[in-house]
């Protein structure tokens, strides 16, 4: 496990460093060129690379073993980079919306050729990074990751675009690429942010369902009755669950001892990983459980 940890920490810090790199020549070509559709995606991208440096950092954190002060762990340090990367995406699409209305209004000419150069470098770049990252599979891997796709798909885009101004010379093309690409984004950004936020919230995983697993649950010969159950993950792939059950009184202990273990495995193989059991007799339970 340590060796995957190290290994998604360097693809991010790879995917970084070629972000960032790329974002300093991309601010210089969209000056050059004149193009807003490049200056924009250069802001994007700038929010980009500053997402992957706290991706990185947080997701090297977000290993760290349980202790005294996070008795679950610090995985959650990566769910705070998913989140921290989706709000620099959302306020950063926000401005660049702005301001391609305002070259709508104004059109301005632009260097096609230099535009075509530079989508192409962006294509092999932000290729590379998405590359790097495709098969993390934390949350906050999986935002850093559609973010740089959503880049190589923009700078498709532009590259069309480009080739299309150099033989048309339409200014008004630019602006107009500079709006799809970011309200493209923006969309897919808001959907990550808001299941980063389920998570936060505790919200019941969208996989598993609260009902069925009572279902399940009173399958058992021995149980009664389940209650207080409650389903929830820490950062979107570590899922836990904790739960009450109710048993006759005369239930031996070496029966309960053996339902835990069969549910546990049964649970286990379904993805839930942490699994919290209460086991309640039925003289004793069913005062606290009408206070559902």
């Amino acid at each position: 496990m340590e060796h995957d940890h190290d290994h998604q920490g360097r693809d991010l810090k790879v995917a970084f460093l070629l972000n960032f790199t790329f974002t300093i020549i991309e601010l210089f070509g969209g000056m050059m060129t004149n193009s807003m559709a490049v200056f924009s995606d250069a802001l994007h991208d700038l929010g980009d690379s500053l997402s992957l440096a706290v991706a990185w950092g947080l997701e090297k954190y977000a290993h760290k073993a349980p202790d005294y002060r996070y008795s679950y762990g610090y995985a959650r340090f990566s769910l705070l980079g998913a989140l921290i990367n989706s709000l620099i995406l959302i306020f950063g699409s926000l401005a660049i919306i702005y301001n391609s209305f305002m070259r709508l209004k104004e059109p301005a000419p632009v260097d096609p050729l230099g535009m075509i150069f530079l989508a192409v470098l962006g294509i092999a770049v932000n290729g590379l990074a998405t590359w790097r990252l495709h098969k993390g599979e934390s949350l906050n891997e999986k935002v850093v990751s559609w973010h740089l796709i959503e880049d190589v798909l923009g700078w498709v885009v532009v590259l069309i675009g480009s080739v299309v101004m150099y033989y048309s010379d339409l200014a008004i093309i630019d602006p107009l690429l500079s709006l799809g690409i970011t309200i493209f984004v923006m969309v897919n950004v808001v959907f990550k942010l808001l299941a980063v936020l389920r998570i936060f919230l505790e919200g019941v995983p969208l996989e598993y369902s609260i009902a069925s697993l009572k279902d399940e649950l009173e399958r058992f010969n021995q149980v009664i009755n389940a209650h207080h159950i409650h389903l929830w993950s820490l950062e979107g792939k570590s899922i836990l669950a904790s739960f009450h059950l109710v048993v006759a009184d005369d239930t031996a202990s070496d029966s309960i001892i053996d339902l835990k273990k069969q549910i546990r495995k049964e649970l286990q193989e379904k993805g839930i990983e942490h699994i919290t059991i209460e086991i309640d007799y039925n003289s004793e339970a069913w005062q606290d459980h009408q206070c559902d």
